[in-house]
């Protein structure tokens, strides 16, 4: 309980940061994209911080295109860890040991179908000693929507990076995608582009954050940004 009052407190203090490039509308894109509006809201840049959420809970957020294009920020919420895309990082963690850790973190594209077209996921396992980090690895994965006929959503590049591995005070990772879509919705390849930024930091005495960044070429009214750590 502690906790969760704690981390409500965090989230009242604003710590938890938001903010968007302006959104402008660049007329009809001449069809729906993935189940959204013919009106495309143009290049669109969003950014957050979430903190991490105590044992056996995630945080997740959501943030939707309005209709008059401006994003609209979701209140950051806790869940149960059970039956998120993270799920089973609280367990898996403790099962290694209380100097072990796990922390998860998801990154995610969604049309106004609620149809997921790009993501970009981490799992971050680190051990401590309650002042230095003795061991930390950071995995990244990506996944996009497919359409028939060899079509759709692709990855066009990924990368990830980390600071320090063993023996320091600080773990800082990153993880970068890049998606390109070429199929029913723009038969050019040159219409659709996401990119996806995921940045988690850990530390020595348990604790993490995550940062989430995504760059969309175009967007469409009811599109929306879901992200969340555990």
């Amino acid at each position: 309980m502690r906790n969760r009052l704690a981390f409500a407190a965090v989230l009242a203090a604003g710590t938890l940061a938001l903010s968007a490039a302006p959104a402008t509308a660049a007329g009809s894109a001449g069809s729906t994209a993935a189940g959204g509006t013919a009106r495309s809201c143009g290049e669109l840049r969003l950014t957050g911080v979430l903190p991490a959420p105590p044992a056996g809970t995630a945080v997740q957020q959501q943030v939707t295109i309005g209709a008059d294009c401006k994003p609209v920020f979701g209140e950051a919420v806790l869940v149960p860890a059970k039956g998120t895309r993270g799920a089973g990082g609280v367990a898996a963690a403790a099962a290694a040991g209380p100097a072990a850790r796990q922390f998860k973190s998801w990154n995610e594209m969604f049309d106004c179908c609620n149809i997921r077209m790009t993501g970009l996921y981490t799992t971050s396992s680190w051990t401590a000693d309650g002042t230095r980090i003795t061991t930390a690895d950071t995995d990244a994965t990506q996944q996009w929507n497919r359409e028939p006929w060899n079509a759709g959503w692709s990855l066009k590049s990924a990368t990830k990076n980390s600071d320090c591995t063993a023996d320091c005070t600080a773990s800082h990772n990153e993880a970068h995608a890049e998606f390109t879509y070429k199929g029913i919705f723009d038969v050019t390849g040159a219409w659709y582009a996401n990119a996806h930024h995921s940045y988690v930091d850990l530390a020595a005495d348990g604790t993490a954050t995550c940062r989430f960044d995504v760059e969309l070429r175009h967007t469409f009214i009811g599109w929306n940004w879901q992200r969340g750590c555990q």
